[in-house]
């Protein structure tokens, strides 16, 4: 499978960095198998960072050798255990189990919205996987440990004219 993971920087040797957020799936090293998403990402991570380039890494990654390997929590679709764990990490109270890999569909920007509404409590949890079931959705996998972040081989990054014309994700 190959993976890629958008920042402002060269990634070779990928590294779990404190983060200064709560993200979907907690702490760890994120990444997707969408091209579109990860180039949306190196985007958002250059303005927002301001310096270095929008850069792609693009990773292979053996799923069957990884996930025999080590703990996987999957995530088939957005169902009421997906809603629970990310709004738990996104509010930074998850205590669970901490898993080499999380895999799973993304909360992107659209469905912030949806995510907001459930966390103020305009939305019932039936209400918010009823309207995430509309939204299209992708994919992210989580790298959560360090001996976990060896089962990524580091291919390259992105031509700079593959990173141009990106559509609305």
């Amino acid at each position: 499978m190959i993976l890629y993971h958008g920042s402002n920087v060269i990634v070779s040797e990928p590294k779990l960095i404190q983060q200064n957020r709560f993200l979907d799936f907690g702490f760890g090293f994120y990444t997707t198998t969408n091209k579109l998403q990860a180039i949306a990402f190196a985007e958002k991570v250059f303005k927002r960072r301001k310096e270095g380039g929008k850069v792609v890494n693009v990773y292979e990654f053996d799923e069957q050798a990884a996930f025999s390997k080590y703990s996987v929590l999957q995530f088939d679709e957005p169902d009421e255990a997906w809603l629970d764990f990310v709004s738990e990490n996104r509010a930074g109270i998850y205590k669970g189990k901490v898993y080499d890999f999380v895999y799973g569909p993304v909360a992107n920007d659209d469905v912030y919205t949806t995510f907001t509404l459930y966390s103020s409590g305009a939305l019932t949890k039936e209400q918010t996987l009823e309207t995430l079931k509309i939204k299209k959705l992708y994919n992210q996998l989580v790298v959560s440990t360090q001996q976990a972040l060896s089962c990524l081989k580091f291919i390259g990054t992105l031509p700079k004219e593959d990173m141009n014309g990106t559509e609305k994700i």
